[in-house]
């Protein structure tokens, strides 16, 4: 009832089986082959070596199972990787489409995500959800749909010669691949659970004590700190015990199980093949045939054991859905058509007690023109951007691209903003496919261009995979900086007439930080660009800057003429420049 009740509105899993049933079914198939293959393997095994025994007259009587052990014996590895093949890709395209559909849900709904959900909800999601998914398919799903028809195969070829003896070793079967693993999932859900709260206590009990250290250390009380969470730990690593021994015990019982499943296959061969010398050939044949089924229904409960973890990850991967937004109607803006931002007395806070507020904000922003946007940390500036690229609407004014709402072009923005922020995501494949990402119709000279023009031509050649180096999980293969430039030439790649940079250069090292201000200026020398940035340095690439405190607009202009005309700005620039 739990099972079915998780996929009653289930939208994460079902559609998917629907979309790609054609190769699920193969793959069903497939492996179904596999377990025949090995079973038919053992079985004309047995029969030659029981017909060999009996001094056959002519060698040729037992050739035919001769061949037929040898064609089994190579049918049952090519099954096997034909059905490993056909599974992990049917696995592969679910969960490209779950990951695609997961990034989009979470796009769309970035600015309001993150109010509903804790870091660790997202990071779970994508990280263990999506995995735990693949999981639930190949560990368990394929493994247990294929015993079952291997189940039903063989208690009806046992009912064929006797209904009593097919029903009998039915029975066993549904003990060995229903009961069994059943009441294995019923016990470990209670344990997983309990684990999980004991687990949870103990990252909340460390963390608060690990933060209060000193206070534990001045007041002598070591002893007691080290103390506080043993308990715990205790009770945890015995709960761990108690799920490695309950499954050396079941696994133990379902041995047990298949020995009663093969005394009956004894028993069977016995009265039906025991009544001349041809058909007892046959009785190694069959006990040997039924001795392979194990490796079929053992794993059976295995997967099942982890169905609280699948379950949970179904639960929570059900609760993320898209925010309907009500745009109004589309319009597709050409990009060469681009001539101007404006933002008109733009006011917004998230809540009445938000410490953001933005508040009569207006500028007009012109093509070509580059604006850095300056204030403390905290006091919006990243709020802006995301109000220019309309994830947010403002309470009051407007945002306009030439003469449309933004909300108008929000089908397709992309044409028209790119964005870079301090931590570009890069996915562990290749350079060359990171970068063309920004525009996949773009030709491989097209790609190694950008990553020219960013200054990454010498580095990326001299690497023995050269573009196709792989930049590891989250681009740990290369520098913050090289980082920051791959990602630079996507944009170029993208093409929109307005770049938003989002504090791009924090927390690189000064030399590396003005290096990379000198490139990105340089090779988007011809785009708009807005620059939100908590220090000055680099601010002589800009035509304007903004300087905005919890007040609204402080102060605003032409960088140069502020350092001559506006002391707080000449203060500002000068310790930031370490002159003072």
């Amino acid at each position: 009832m739990n099972f079915f009740k998780t996929f009653k509105h289930d939208t994460w899993v079902k559609p998917y089986i629907k979309q790609y049933k054609g190769l699920l079914v193969l793959v069903l198939i497939l492996g179904f082959l596999t377990v025949f293959s090995a079973t038919a393997l053992m079985f004309t095994a047995g029969y030659t070596i029981d017909k060999a025994a009996t001094h056959p007259y002519n060698i040729l009587l037992i050739y035919v199972p001769i061949v037929l052990t040898r064609a089994f014996g190579i049918g049952r590895p090519v099954f096997k990787y034909m059905e490993r093949l056909r599974s992990h890709n049917w696995v592969l395209k679910i969960t490209s489409d779950l990951r695609t559909r997961l990034y989009k849900t979470l796009e769309t709904d970035a600015s309001f995500f993150t109010e509903r959900h804790k870091t660790g909800d997202i990071m779970g999601l994508l990280s263990e959800d999506i995995n735990h998914l693949q999981d639930l398919y190949l560990r368990t799903v394929f493994p247990t749909v294929i015993a079952y028809i291997v189940a039903l195969v063989a208690s009806i070829a046992m009912g064929v010669f006797n209904p009593s003896f097919g029903f009998f070793v039915l029975l066993l079967c549904f003990i060995e691949i229903v009961l069994v693993p059943l009441i294995s999932v019923s016990i470990e859900s209670a344990r997983r659970e309990r684990q999980k709260a004991l687990k949870s206590d103990l990252y909340t009990k460390l963390t608060d004590n690990i933060l209060g250290v000193d206070d534990w250390v001045i007041s002598g009380r070591q002893k007691d700190f080290k103390d506080l969470s043993a308990s715990t730990i205790k009770e945890l690593d015995a709960s761990k015990d108690k799920s490695k021994a309950f499954r050396r015990y079941r696994d133990f019982v379902l041995q047990l199980l298949f020995a009663m499943i093969m005394i009956v296959m004894l028993i069977f061969t016995n009265i039906h093949m025991t009544g001349n010398q041809e058909m007892a050939n046959y009785t190694a044949a069959v006990v040997l045939a039924a001795l392979q089924l194990s490796d079929t229904f053992v794993p059976v409960s295995q997967g099942f054991e982890e169905w609280p973890q699948y379950r949970d990850s179904i639960r929570r991967l059900n609760t993320i859905q898209p925010v309907d937004q009500d745009l109004p109607e589309q319009v597709e803006l050409d990009p060469k058509d681009f001539e101007q931002l404006t933002l008109k007395n733009v006011n917004f806070e998230y809540a009445a007690d938000s410490p953001i507020l933005i508040k009569d904000f207006s500028q007009t922003i012109k093509r070509g023109e580059k604006i850095a946007l300056l204030g403390p940390s905290g006091i919006g500036k990243t709020t802006i951007l995301q109000l220019i690229l309309g994830d947010l609407v403002p309470q009051q004014g407007s945002i306009k691209v030439n003469d449309l709402n933004v909300q108008q072009i929000q089908e397709k923005r992309e044409t028209i903003f790119s964005v870079l922020n301090q931590n570009p995501f890069l996915f562990n494949t290749s350079v060359i496919n990171n970068v063309r990402l920004g525009n996949e119709n773009k030709s491989d000279a097209e790609v190694k261009k950008a990553l020219e023009r960013v200054g990454l031509k010498d580095l990326l050649e001299s690497l023995p995979e050269k573009y196709n180096t792989s930049v590891g999980e989250n681009g740990s293969r290369f520098s913050g900086g090289e980082q920051e430039r791959i990602a630079l030439a996507r944009i170029l790649l993208q093409d929109a007439p307005v770049v938003l940079l989002d504090e791009p250069t924090v927390g690189l090292d000064p030399i590396t930080e003005n290096d990379l201000l000198e490139t990105f200026f340089d090779v988007l020398k011809d785009k708009t660009i807005i620059w939100v940035t908590h220090h000055l340095q680099g601010v002589n690439h800009v035509d304007h800057v903004v300087f905005v405190n919890d007040q609204g607009i402080e102060m605003q202009g032409d960088p140069t003429e502020l350092y001559q005309s506006n002391k707080h700005f000449k203060e500002l620039y000068e310790m930031d420049a370490g002159l003072s």
